[in-house]
């Protein structure tokens, strides 16, 4: 497509003399701009895809596929659906879970916190309950005695392995009294770590047979948990438990527990995308106005190349070239470093929280106690593609203005 004179003659113009430095500083900006934007975009986008991704095998991880509950009462008869839901195909697990608030008590501290009573069984099942396991054993869970609190729960508490912690349940017992609050207190017999801040500052796992003595929950549950073979499909498998189970119970996937918070995300992902790619449109613009100047710079060059028999569609390459290879090399350095910086975000960042003596990235704050990252190949591609296509877009005016300068015109006064 383009011949060895126009390449000659295109990287000649590239390496700009004293007198050029400014329109040099102006391609530079240009090759900086798309550089940032394209490695930007890509670093951006994978967080946001980790995040996605770890957040949701957390949640999914933790609180199953989809719940069977029955709004405002416990659930009644739990093994008789349990076994019907077992019966369909797709469902791999089903888990009665006991579920409630109680306030948390030691000498050091007193918060709120989540019983989730469950068996030993169904706790193995999970692997990212069973993997969470950090200190301590399942001994005394599978016991019926013992409960097991997240690390940042038991650092919070200033608990220890065998330490005693206090729960009170607001469900109360009535007295002549009145509602007496129900207080127990357990053996801490073992932490887990799940990796995401809520699950770890707040949960407490205890057996199911005393968390249903301790709620009263009397042959009942709170819910039952079930696993499928395919969490992307929870929504299909919810619609065939629910015809299943009514009107004794209703079921919900996990897209409809968690619709507002997977949806936020979502938004701040395409708003995010947007907002980043104004940095590429701002570099194509600078694109053009250097090109604008290095074409009225070489008029005269361009006069003596018409003159010895260049055309105008050698001119149009010639331009058309030196545009589009800032916005190529640009794009290539930035993918590279986007990729390369994705792929040890988190080095980088335990790097940059030690030289700067400060914490970057908080649990709390961002549930997750690692800084996550995701390449999608085709997000990767369509922002490269982006890239090229501002570049080369912006590449084509200037060349075409240069393809229209007439000789004449341009050696008229000199």
């Amino acid at each position: 497509m383009f011949n060895a004179f126009e390449r000659l003659i295109a990287f000649r113009y590239l390496r700009a003399r004293r007198q050029e430095g400014f329109i040099s500083v102006v391609a530079w900006f240009s090759l900086l701009g798309i550089m940032l934007g394209v490695a930007t975009l890509i670093i951006v986008m994978s967080v946001m895809n980790g995040f996605r991704e770890q957040l949701l095998s957390r949640i999914v991880g933790v609180n199953g596929h989809v719940e069977v509950l029955s709004p405002g009462r416990p659930l009644g008869n739990f093994k008789k659906l349990a076994q019907t839901v077992r019966s369909l195909d797709g469902v791999v697990a089903v888990t009665p879970v006991v579920q409630g608030q109680v306030l948390a008590s030691t000498k050091f501290h007193a918060a709120g916190a989540l019983v989730r009573g469950l068996t030993y069984e169904d706790f193995q099942e999970r692997p990212i309950l069973k993997n969470s396991l950090l200190a301590g054993s399942l001994d005394d869970f599978k016991r019926g005695r013992g409960v097991l609190v997240g690390t940042r729960f038991a650092r919070r508490f200033g608990l220890e392995l065998g330490s005693m912690v206090k729960l009170i349940s607001p469900q109360g017992t009535n007295t002549a009294m009145g509602p007496v609050p129900r207080v127990k207190t357990f053996r801490v017999s073992g932490f887990f770590r799940v990796g995401m801040s809520e699950y770890d500052s707040n949960f407490i796992y205890m057996p199911l047979k005393i968390a249903q003595i301790f709620f009263r929950h009397k042959n009942t549950v709170s819910k039952l948990e079930v696993i499928t073979n395919n969490p992307d499909k929870a929504d299909v498998f919810q619609k065939i438990i629910d015809e299943g189970i009514r009107p004794l119970a209703r079921a919900m996937s996990w897209q409809q527990v968690n619709s507002s918070f997977f949806e936020a995300l979502r938004v701040e992902r395409n708003v995010m995308f947007l907002i980043l790619s104004l940095i590429i449109i701002v570099a194509a613009f600078n694109i053009i106005s250097s090109q604008v100047m290095l074409v009225h710079d070489k008029g005269k060059g361009i006069a003596i190349l018409r003159t010895m028999g260049a055309t105008r569609l050698m001119v149009l390459r010639i331009f058309f070239m030196t545009g589009a290879s800032v916005g190529i090399l640009g794009t290539m350095m930035g993918s590279t470093l986007g990729l390369l910086f994705t792929f040890n975000i988190e080095a980088i960042r335990q790097f940059l929280q030690t030289l700067l003596s400060t914490e970057l990235f908080p649990a709390e704050i961002y549930f997750l106690s690692r800084m996550p990252s995701k390449v999608d190949n085709f997000e990767v591609i369509l922002v490269i593609i982006m890239a090229l296509v501002l570049s080369l877009l912006a590449s084509i005016y200037p060349a075409w203005k240069a393809a229209r300068m007439e000789p004449v015109e341009a050696l008229r006064y000199e």
